[in-house]
């Protein structure tokens, strides 16, 4: 089972960016932050370095922990998702996983997901 940040930690982990760093984050620099906390709570992070001869439209991270998977794609505030994204993501989404798309806004919501149960069988207790 994955490591859980709570109490003080966890208020202090999900207060989102303020507005003028969430505007200037760049998408690697937004992708640091979401794998240095997912890594921190026990996930696995994988991310293609170099995507140039890969198909596109691959989700930007894929995450891994206990029984649970989850496709991250990362955007900075007012990126947009391309046509080939939201097909692959529609694919991943039909074969059951879960695909979010995360901006720096998102950053609560990103917390609150990756510091959330490892299988459905937690989630329900």
């Amino acid at each position: 089972a994955g490591v859980r940040i709570t109490g003080k930690n966890l208020k202090s982990a999900i207060r989102p960016f303020p507005d003028a760093v969430a505007n200037v984050m760049t998408e690697r620099e937004f992708q640091v932050h979401v794998t240095t906390v997912a890594e921190q709570l026990g996930w696995w992070t994988y991310h293609t370095h170099d995507s140039r001869r890969s198909e596109p439209g691959f989700p930007d991270l894929t995450l891994v922990r206990g029984t649970r998977l989850v496709f991250a794609e990362l955007k900075r505030e007012g990126g947009r998702v391309t046509p080939a994204q939201r097909r692959v993501h529609v694919l991943l989404e039909g074969a059951g996983h879960l695909v979010r798309v995360w901006r720096p806004s998102d950053w609560p919501i990103v917390v609150a997901t990756l510091n959330g149960p490892d299988t459905a069988k937690e989630e329900a207790a």
